[in-house]
């Protein structure tokens, strides 16, 4: 199999425009997301995928690949246009906001699809256990659940599985948005149309759902510091010293 990662980059973040150009020590986020991807040494390619001239020119003067694409409300959709024309089966998705994505669940998610002999599997995410009330009351924080197998049944931002009989032990789920595409249900996704949940949640992969398609969570351990506010870089710049 041929297997390349794309990173998608968006200079207008909605709570936290221009984010990704932000400082890291002496390179910009998306900087180093792109150079820590590649140093895993995983992927037959790496680019980023972005609408921003800004951010395309920032990869390209660093020595890395990057491609200009429309714009997208989601970043499989931008994911989408970038490999259409590309070579290869799979495709991982790597936030541009999340610089510090270790080897080991990028390894993970490429194994699904080595053992999936009968090729029934769209794509495979990560999913980490939350046990403070707090991150798993947070509508920030995605929630998943799976059935014994480890397939999504439903992502929300709402607490999911509701908590009735408290007499039961439940365990929590976060999502982390570190996706394993095949190329062709990568397609099929950006020709579908967008369905209520989807649109009311704001949670992309909930489109896979609602086309019958499965995806595979794999439980990781893995924290890293997504940036989506101010108050995150800072997290970010203290990890780096």
């Amino acid at each position: 199999m041929k297997i390349i990662a794309v990173i998608p980059a968006r200079y207008e973040a909605s709570r936290f425009p221009a984010k990704l150009m932000q400082l890291l020590g002496e390179k910009t986020v998306i900087t180093t997301t792109y150079q820590n991807v590649v140093e895993t040494g995983l992927f037959d390619e790496v680019f980023v995928a972005t609408d921003s001239e800004i951010i395309f020119d920032e990869i390209i003067k660093n020595g890395g690949k990057a491609v200009m694409t429309g714009q997208h409300e989601t970043g499989s959709d931008r994911i989408a246009e970038a490999v259409q024309h590309i070579d290869c089966d799979i495709v991982i998705n790597v936030q541009g906001d999340e610089p510090f994505l270790k080897l080991e669940p990028l390894q993970q998610l490429i194994e699904v699809f080595h053992h999936d002999e009968n090729q029934e599997i769209s794509l495979a995410s990560l999913k980490i256990k939350l046990t403070e009330k707090e991150e798993i009351e947070n509508p920030n924080n995605v929630k998943v659940i799976t059935d014994n197998n480890g397939f999504a049944l439903y992502f929300s931002r709402s607490v999911i599985p509701f908590h009735r009989e408290i007499s039961y032990h439940v365990n929590y789920f976060k999502h982390i948005g570190v996706y394993a595409f095949r190329k062709h249900a990568l397609i099929q996704f950006s020709k579908l149309e967008m369905k209520p949940l989807e649109i009311s949640e704001k949670i992309e992969c909930i489109r896979y759902l609602e086309y019958g398609m499965k995806i595979k969570l794999i439980e990781t351990n893995f924290i890293g510091v997504g940036i989506d506010t101010p108050e995150d870089l800072e997290k970010a710049r203290k990890l780096i010293g």
